[in-house]
């Protein structure tokens, strides 16, 4: 059973303390932004953490504090930001259909790290976020992405390497 101050408050909460969970909302709320942002898009983000809070009280009687809340939570986040982007992607093969008004069809921008990040692969960008954005552990996240602690180090190294070279090319143009 994890014992940390988030999950004091998580179980407090799930016994029904309005206080203690009003305290967990603020004390993780920045972390949940910042990985809906990063995993889906910062314009989606208000809606998917407050998605994300929407599920984690749904499921907080059944938290068993097998793991720390944050880990829980983040969990979470992930999952709920995967899913905006599954939608995403749908809306897009639907869209494509769809004939594109000319003045939309060339439209481009400054590379910024946001947009590089993005285009990670999933697993990869996930853990990129996820450890070195939202600030987990290498451990807390091979929690939240069910997988080895290496694997995480090794998708952190590639994401790491992709972005290198993405930016690289970004500022030979």
């Amino acid at each position: 059973m994890a014992s940390d101050a988030l999950t004091e408050l998580a179980l407090r909460a799930r016994a029904g303390d309005r206080v203690a969970l009003s305290d967990f909302v603020r004390a993780t709320q920045d972390d949940v932004w910042r990985v809906c942002a990063h995993l889906a898009s910062p314009a989606q983000a208000d809606d998917l953490a407050q998605e994300v809070y929407v599920r984690a009280l749904r499921a907080l009687p059944r938290f068993r504090a097998e793991s720390s809340a944050r880990t829980w939570l983040l969990a979470i986040a992930r999952h709920t930001a995967i899913d905006a982007v599954r939608a995403a992607m749908r809306r897009r093969r639907l869209l494509a259909r769809a004939p594109v008004p000319e003045d939309e069809a060339d439209r481009t921008g400054d590379t910024d790290l946001t947009e590089l990040v993005a285009a990670l692969d999933p697993d990869r960008r996930s853990a990129f976020v996820l450890t070195q954005i939202a600030g987990c552990s290498y451990e807390e996240a091979a929690e939240i992405c069910d997988c080895p602690v290496g694997t995480i180090r090794s998708r952190v190294a590639r994401a790491r390497g992709e972005l290198v070279e993405a930016l690289r090319r970004a500022e030979a143009t």
